[in-house]
């Protein structure tokens, strides 16, 4: 497994937030965390990349514990997070957004390589590249948030609500980049409330409920599952 949790819990102050979770990340899948408001989907993620610590249970990545680190020196091992609401720079330009992405690489050539990369993945950046972050659309903020992720060159993309208040056609421009750089090699970790877009998109499925881990299985599955249909797919 590229990614592990074991039996991970995260307290805020005296609230358990969740507990005794585990997720595997396989390499080169798209993984999902689904769940309602409040079932614990984002501080899954937020313990994953080291911005909460965790109260109980280990995370390992490439076989080397993780769970001890801080956030930045996760970064470095290889994962990179896109947080939910975007969190850009909003008075920095485009270009700039990106470079802070790149901020601890000390490999130059290859940073400027993956910034034309970027801008090739997101004609729409590479347009706005002198334009400041805060007056983007939400789509177009979305894309420099992911397009900045990349240019950390992760191993695993970690991605917290991608589609929150987009238009539809956005979302489904967005669900087309998660599979192209998925398809390229790019581990994914996907927390979605859209559930219906989360399973069309991963390999495997996790249902948190109230801080725990209600079931999991291959995502076309969960698709099936009475449960899951009735509590997230609305059918």
């Amino acid at each position: 497994m590229l990614l592990e949790m074991k039996n991970i819990a995260v307290n805020y102050g005296k609230i358990n937030a969740i507990r005794n979770i585990s997720v595997a990340v396989p390499e080169g899948k798209i993984v999902t965390i689904i769940g309602g408001n409040g079932a614990g989907k984002t501080t899954t993620l937020r313990a994953m990349s080291g911005m909460l610590p965790v109260a109980a249970g280990e995370i390992t990545f490439e076989g080397k514990r993780i769970d001890h680190l801080p956030a930045h020196k996760v970064v470095a091992n290889g994962i990179a997070h896109v947080p939910e609401g975007r969190r850009v720079f909003p008075d920095m330009t485009v270009e700039e957004n990106l470079r802070t992405g790149a901020f601890l690489r000390k490999d130059k050539e290859a940073v400027e390589a993956d910034l034309a990369d970027v801008f090739r993945r997101f004609p729409r950046l590479r347009e706005r590249r002198t334009q400041m972050a805060k007056t983007m659309s939400g789509g177009e903020q979305q894309m420099l948030a992911i397009g900045r992720a990349l240019m950390s060159k992760p191993r695993l993309l970690l991605m917290d609500e991608p589609s929150m208040g987009l238009a539809p056609v956005i979302v489904e421009e967005i669900a087309r980049i998660i599979e192209e750089i998925n398809a390229n090699g790019l581990s994914v970790v996907l927390v979605e409330q859209n559930a219906e877009l989360a399973l069309e998109l991963a390999d495997y499925a996790y249902v948190l409920e109230t801080g725990n881990a209600a079931m999991e299985g291959p995502a076309d599955e969960l698709h099936g599952n009475e449960h899951v249909r009735a509590a997230y797919l609305g059918l």
